[in-house]
């Protein structure tokens, strides 16, 4: 019989997941489980599998500091070799045996008599003393509200969720989006469908793709020598560190913006759609693309661009804005995440009731982008202002890592601990600083990096060595600290350092 209550409970066993099952069991945490809604680990690998899924961090620097993989068959990882990945790094970092799978955390909430989580799970009910969310920005689907959706006849599947039953040999296909996931689609569709209608509300800046096939000497190189290796993923670090400049110094952003016009002239040889592929918002304000055969595939015969986003749909057709309607077996929708507004924001609820999201207000925020003031012996990845436009994610992950498991180090037994208000006051109006005058709030776009309230809630504005060594040492001064969880009683402050 499996057990009901757990030190520390994680949800999700994605990348970030396994990052802090490997940290907690490094540090002597033994115990611990990771909830799995899934039948098998990996998160946003494990449920993109759409034509043309690969990841536009270079290889190298989107794989862990501590399992680096020699074996990278490309420069950009497909997302099929990535997963496998993901799943090795499980069973050799002992993670695997953790995983409750099929697993779905239905709601969670802090039990202020028993001063311990309370989880509804969709196997019963759970409790743990510290709670770790690793769901994951990019894991809730974002469905469009179209007119008529319902009424399609075809199949209508969000990018992902692909639906590999469908075959598109020979059929006329809807792209409702021109995200990063629709410029690896439409080039990999283009090659066997009849036709494309794509659906662009808003171009994006298209840089050119740098994919290559790894060398087999390479390969041998890396596993002969992992200094090599380490080498390579440092340089590329630094590299992309660079690249965080012209977003937050939007005047040097003129240099990226010659050099992705150049790709659109000299790919697109029609002015017309040309004209319709130009931004019109500042580059980097949505994120930057690579792509060395979107525009060839947009330019092709077998795909037609309508400006606009998708209004209407019947039986067999899409309409735009323009009243349209065009003829369609199947809808793609490339639309992209519930990023700022997931729904794990209703499902966790802290000392006062509240949900994440009650508490937010459509602005969300956590000090140093994983704690939430008003919930106890709870941490999160990928938190308000922890996502990148420039980097890999994993760095943030990593970093939130060691963080958190400093702060579960301080934590007594049957003892609690949560930011103070007034320090999560000061870190979001540190973050309302850093993000002014940068490409994402003065770029003139709207993007999923802004929250309902217009705030960057999204995206650390600054370097990501910065980020690293705001956490590389756990600060107990900004933290509230309660001796008797279960008694509620006044908090300390500061914590209490154990010894």
């Amino acid at each position: 019989m499996r057990p009901t209550h757990s030190h520390i409970v994680i949800v999700g066993a994605g990348l970030s997941g396994i990052i802090m099952a490997r940290s907690l069991l490094s540090a002597g945490q033994e115990d611990l489980v990771l909830l799995e809604r899934a039948s098998e680990v990996g998160g946003t690998w494990r449920d993109n599998t759409y034509p043309g899924c690969a990841c536009d961090v270079p290889s190298h620097l989107y794989s862990l500091s501590f399992a680096p993989n020699p074996d990278w068959s490309r420069a950009f990882s497909p997302g099929g070799e990535i997963q496998a990945y993901v799943e090795q790094v499980a069973v050799d970092q002992g993670v695997r045996p953790l995983v409750r799978f099929d697993c779905e955390m239905e709601e969670a909430a802090w039990d202020a008599v028993g001063g311990l989580w309370r989880l509804d799970t969709s196997q019963g009910e759970l409790t743990c003393d510290i709670l770790i969310s690793a769901v994951g920005g990019l894991s809730e689907p974002r469905i469009p509200e179209i007119g008529g959706l319902e009424r399609f006849r075809g199949p209508v599947f969000h990018s992902a969720r692909w639906n590999h039953e469908f075959d598109p040999s020979g059929k006329r296909i809807a792209v409702v989006g021109t995200g990063a996931s629709a410029i690896q689609i439409v080039p990999a569709l283009a090659r066997e469908v009849e036709k494309i209608v794509l659906f662009q509300r808003t171009p994006p800046w298209i840089m050119p793709g740098q994919d290559r096939e790894i060398s087999g000497l390479e390969k041998f190189l890396f596993r002969r020598f992992p200094a090599l290796q380490r080498l390579v993923r440092t340089a590329f670090y630094w590299g992309r560190e660079a690249y965080v400049l012209p977003l937050l110094r939007p005047w040097l952003s003129r240099f990226g913006r010659r050099r992705a016009l150049r790709h659109l002239e000299q790919s697109v040889a029609d002015r017309d759609l040309r004209a319709r592929l130009t931004p019109d918002y500042e580059f980097g304000c949505k994120r930057i693309l690579p792509s060395a055969d979107w525009y060839p595939a947009l330019a092709s015969d077998e795909v037609e661009l309508v400006s606009g986003p998708a209004v209407e749909v019947g039986e067999d057709w899409i309409a735009g804005p323009d009243g349209v309607a065009h003829p369609v077996d199947a809808i793609v929708l490339c639309t992209g995440f519930m990023a700022t507004d997931a729904p794990i924001g209703d499902w966790i609820r802290g000392r006062d009731g509240r949900s994440l999201h009650e508490v937010w207000q459509g602005s969300p925020v956590a000090l140093d982008a994983t704690a939430v003031a008003g919930f106890p012996n709870f941490f999160m990845f990928t938190g308000p202002n922890s996502g990148l436009g420039h980097t890999s994610i994993l760095i943030m992950s990593e970093a939130q890592a060691e963080y958190i498991t400093q702060a579960i180090s301080l934590i007594a037994p049957g003892s609690a601990i949560e930011p103070s208000p007034e320090a999560q006051a000061r870190w979001r109006e540190k973050i309302d600083r850093m993000s002014r005058g940068t490409v994402w709030v003065e770029g003139g776009c709207q993007s999923w990096y802004l929250d309902a309230t217009g705030r960057n809630a999204t995206v650390w504005p600054s370097f990501a060595h910065r980020f690293r060594r705001r956490l590389e040492h756990f600060d107990p001064s900004r933290y509230l600290y309660f001796p008797e969880a279960r008694t509620e009683a006044a908090p300390e402050r500061p914590i209490a350092v154990r010894r």
